[in-house]
């Protein structure tokens, strides 16, 4: 049986595997789970031994199907119940990642079940992550964009936000900026402003904040 910490492992690993391909770095995985890059090596050794991941040196690792089918997994109980916490307990979007982070790890599939089919089983969370459907296959590659990629006068939908930084989400929830969102750029500030026109008028965000937000570009935009 493997510990949560070690499915936290295989988890962030498939998600920089998606960002930034494979191999993925010691320094990535580190960064994005907040550890040490001797404590992350430690761990992704056993994770080797378990063969639940390929190392190469000095160039990082990768996931093996085992390995991938058990991050899939993790990350559909995640997305799942981030999607309850939402819809059934009025949870508000900025706070379900953490109490997801804590559960994901501790529900039976007979649970998981019961609370896809009890939602309908959705295919994206609130934050707009594609939930791994039950057969735990990839989940497609979408064609979003970051919406600092586009230029003044493109107008996109927002796909995907973000759910890494609570202050950000609700910061996007009070801007009315979320999943469905059609927005265009009106200015993009060269000390790194991204400005965008919705339906509740100009919203200037921090660029950090637009590399966070993925949109689909609207057809001649």
């Amino acid at each position: 049986m493997l510990s949560d910490v070690m499915e936290d492992y295989l988890k962030a690993i498939y998600v920089l595997e998606r960002e930034e391909g494979a191999p993925v770095s010691t320094s990535a995985i580190a960064e994005h789970l907040d550890k040490t890059p001797p404590t992350v090596t430690s761990m992704l050794e056993k994770l080797a031994e378990r063969g639940l991941v390929e190392r190469e040196k000095y160039k990082g690792v990768e996931l093996t199907d085992e390995g991938r089918t058990v991050a899939l997994e993790v990350i559909r109980h995640h997305r799942l119940l981030e999607t309850y916490l939402t819809e059934h307990l009025d949870y508000d979007w900025s706070d379900v990642h953490d109490e997801a982070d804590r559960l994901e790890h501790h529900i039976s599939e007979e649970f998981e079940r019961r609370v896809a089919e009890l939602l309908d089983e959705p295919t994206v969370d609130p934050h707009g992550d594609p939930i791994p459907g039950v057969d735990l296959e990839p989940v497609p590659d979408d064609e979003s964009v970051s919406l600092s990629e586009l230029e003044m006068g493109e107008t996109g939908v927002v796909s995907r936000v973000s759910d890494r930084n609570d202050e950000e989400l609700s910061y996007l929830a009070e801007a009315g900026i979320k999943p469905g969102t059609e927005l265009t750029v009106v200015d993009v500030a060269p000390f790194g402003m991204v400005t965008v026109r919705t339906d509740q008028g100009e919203q200037s965000l921090p660029e950090e904040v637009a590399r966070s937000i993925r949109v689909r570009r609207r057809d001649g935009g």
